[in-house]
């Protein structure tokens, strides 16, 4: 069985891991994103000691996707410092000399949960990770949209609260949908992380009315047959039956939802891994030419000396 590398590249931290699949992932190791040179060196640190056939990476973005870019495989308008127009694929594919496919972070995880998890059964569908920011990624008859870039989910704007003053924390939009429900949105207009706020705080049916308001738009534009939700402020289950009930009023009757809105609005289901997974997926993918999953460029492919 051929093993393939994986990296989850986000901008708190980076996972590495190498295997095929759920049921064959090994050498999980994660470490902080530092400086492009030190975190990318790191990683090719870990993969000098675990060959792998190809490797597949996640990264976070905004990222340039377009195969015939000179840019293809770097991280451009971030405002994470130092990373901006940061080229992530290409040292990683010269200095391990395998094909890497490259993709945002949503849709590698987004792509495991269409192969292995809450998606296994449908072929259009989107997936949200609500955390450190909002990333959506969507897919359409089996495949992930592309297009100019590649869709920035979280930065949607959206209505505000009546009366509410708070403006937002995204550096870009102020208060876009990341600016106003992602983990450091939640942190600073309560003054404590997710994670501290007991179940039945104020902040909760808040924020699932702010993630019912996106939800709502991206229903109505893409008309998804299922929405699976991740990320670190997804793990206060509460959220999701006040989001269902947010999200079917909000819709008023306008568009058929299934009458279990349990089925519609679904937790991720594996375990904190979609994102390592899906980059193993991406590997698997690249190395057999097969873009029935995710369509990988040929031509940028990186490889020792290239």
């Amino acid at each position: 069985m051929q093993t393939f590398g994986a990296i989850e590249a986000g901008g708190t931290k980076v996972v590495c891991a190498v295997g095929s699949g759920p049921d064959d992932l090994r050498d999980v190791e994660a470490f902080p994103t530092t400086t492009p040179a030190e975190t990318l060196a790191r990683a090719v640190d870990y993969f000098a000691e675990r060959p792998v056939a190809a490797l597949g990476v996640g990264s976070f973005g905004p990222v340039d996707l377009d195969p015939q870019s000179p840019t293809w495989g770097h991280v451009t308008s971030t405002p994470k410092p130092g990373w901006r127009n940061a080229d992530v694929a290409g040292p990683l594919g010269d200095a391990l000399g395998v094909p890497v496919a490259f993709e945002t972070d949503v849709n590698t995880a987004a792509l495991a949960e269409h192969r292995w998890g809450a998606a296994c059964d449908i072929d259009s569908f989107i997936y949200l990770t609500v955390g450190t920011g909002i990333g959506g990624g969507a897919f359409v008859d089996g495949r992930p949209i592309h297009g100019r870039t590649h869709p920035e989910m979280g930065h949607l704007l959206i209505p505000r609260e009546p009366g509410d003053d708070f403006p937002g924390v995204c550096p870009y939009h102020g208060d876009c949908w990341e600016g106003l429900a992602s983990g450091p949105a939640i942190e600073a207009r309560w003054g404590r992380p997710a994670q501290d706020l007991p179940p039945d705080h104020e902040a909760w049916p808040l924020q699932a009315r702010t993630l019912a308001r996106g939800l709502v738009n991206l229903i109505l534009t893409l008309s998804p047959q299922r929405i699976v939700m991740g990320g670190g402020v997804m793990k206060q289950t509460q959220l999701f039956p006040l989001i269902r009930a947010e999200t079917e009023g909000l819709l008023a009757g306008y568009v058929p939802l299934p009458a279990d809105l349990a089925t519609f609005i679904v937790p991720t289901s594996l375990d904190g891994n979609a994102g390592v997974l899906g980059a193993i997926a991406l590997a698997r993918d690249q190395l057999a030419g097969d873009s029935a999953g995710v369509p990988v460029p040929a031509s940028p492919v990186t490889s020792g000396g290239g």
